[in-house]
């Protein structure tokens, strides 16, 4: 008999949070094995030991056994509700690290708390906390009917796929942008990554700017360093090479490694390296004492779990072989179907996108040009 770890009988995220390992164990749902329950009852014993069984992902590259123990959990009842009749804890995805909600101004009357404190003002573009002491933070977003042309309140973005032409399912324009001001920029959405991280690299100067992003890209990514993790892998900085790309933007570079549907334009992919270190490069992340595209098969066997016990959070998987200083890289996104690629090295099992192919150079060279020649400037 197996006594299942539930999320209602886990802390609420944010107020008296469990250990992070802990709550690694958690989101893959392990089981407490408690044998001989009933002669154990019977004869008063105090104490019962638990372990976990063997969790194995299905990875292309062969995936090794991954264990782990689960060693006095307590069972401890979810508290905390706020204010309204909703959980943080409900909000913060399965990762349980999420940091915000993403939302029109018609979605603002679902959450009665922010309409008592904010009043008609969350049906406004803005970021918002709740509580007033919280981390969390509710973003109303402008929406898309504000977008004149190519330009939004000054930011060039260009055109979405579906303004110039029939867009297949998944590729539909986006329903709004969160606003980002020069003070906006620090505001945290989950735990490791910022507004910061998923802003365009371009306009500078222009202010503010706006960004697509989902929240279960979120949700994945956290998911993702959680198993990394599990695996014995350092994850407290990662550096996000290219998040949200205006089509603008994604435009100029298609040609040159971008594709001219980049799923970066839904605010649902982003490029990444594990940076432990802060040295700016990819970690050595099988611990064998180099930096290779042979690192990216741990990120590849994390994804493939997270995959597997998510499907809701399938999508593209692109592992990149060194093109600058940042080392090889990982485009990881959740477009809802499963697609899988490299830019060069030896072929890997279907759905291999022909457009992220490009040559590549020998190792120490900086073999990115036009808009993907951010990658040799380091990391951003």
């Amino acid at each position: 008999m197996c006594i299942p770890l539930s999320r209602q009988q886990l802390p609420l995220a944010g107020a008296g949070r469990l250990p992070r390992a802990m709550r690694i164990l958690r989101r893959f749902r392990l089981h407490l094995s408690i044998p001989l329950l009933v002669a154990l009852v019977a004869l008063g014993a105090q104490v019962v030991t638990g372990t976990e069984p063997t969790v194995q992902s299905a990875s292309l590259i062969g995936t090794p056994k991954v264990t782990a123990e689960l060693v006095n959990v307590p069972v401890v009842e979810r508290q905390g509700e706020v204010d309204g009749g909703f959980s943080l804890d409900s909000l913060t995805g399965h990762s349980g690290d999420l940091l915000v909600r993403i939302m029109t101004a018609d979605e603002s009357p679902s959450y009665p708390s922010l309409l008592d404190r904010f009043g008609d003002e969350t049906r406004t573009a803005g970021i918002r906390p709740l509580p007033a002491d919280s981390a969390f933070r509710f973003i109303t977003m402008v929406p898309w009917t504000r977008k004149l042309g190519s330009h939004l309140n000054g930011y060039h973005l260009g055109y979405w796929p579906a303004e110039q032409r029939t867009a297949a399912e998944g590729y539909e324009n986006p329903e709004g942008f969160i606003e980002v001001t020069r003070a906006d920029v620090g505001t945290r959405v989950s735990t490791h990554f910022t507004l910061k991280d998923f802003l365009t690299h371009d306009q500078e100067w222009v202010w503010p700017k706006y960004v697509v992003l989902r929240e279960e890209l979120l949700d994945k990514l956290e998911l993702v360093l959680d198993a990394l993790e599990s695996f014995g892998v350092a994850t407290h900085h990662v550096s996000v090479l290219s998040g949200f790309r205006s089509p603008q933007y994604n435009g100029r570079g298609v040609g040159e490694g971008m594709a001219r549907s980049s799923r970066h334009q839904f605010g649902d992919a982003a490029d990444i390296i594990i940076d432990a270190n802060r040295d700016g490069r990819m970690d050595d992340l099988d611990g064998d004492g180099r930096v290779t595209f042979m690192d990216l098969q741990v990120l590849d066997r994390a994804v493939q779990l997270i995959e597997h016990r998510y499907p809701e959070l399938v999508g593209g998987l692109g592992l990149y072989h060194e093109m600058g200083p940042s080392g090889p890289f990982a485009h990881i996104d959740v477009r809802g179907t499963r697609a899988r690629w490299t830019n060069g090295g030896r072929p890997r099992a279907r759905a291999v996108n022909a457009t992220s192919r490009a040559t590549v150079k020998p190792s120490g060279t900086c073999a990115a040009e036009g808009v993907m020649a951010v990658l040799c400037q380091g990391v951003r």
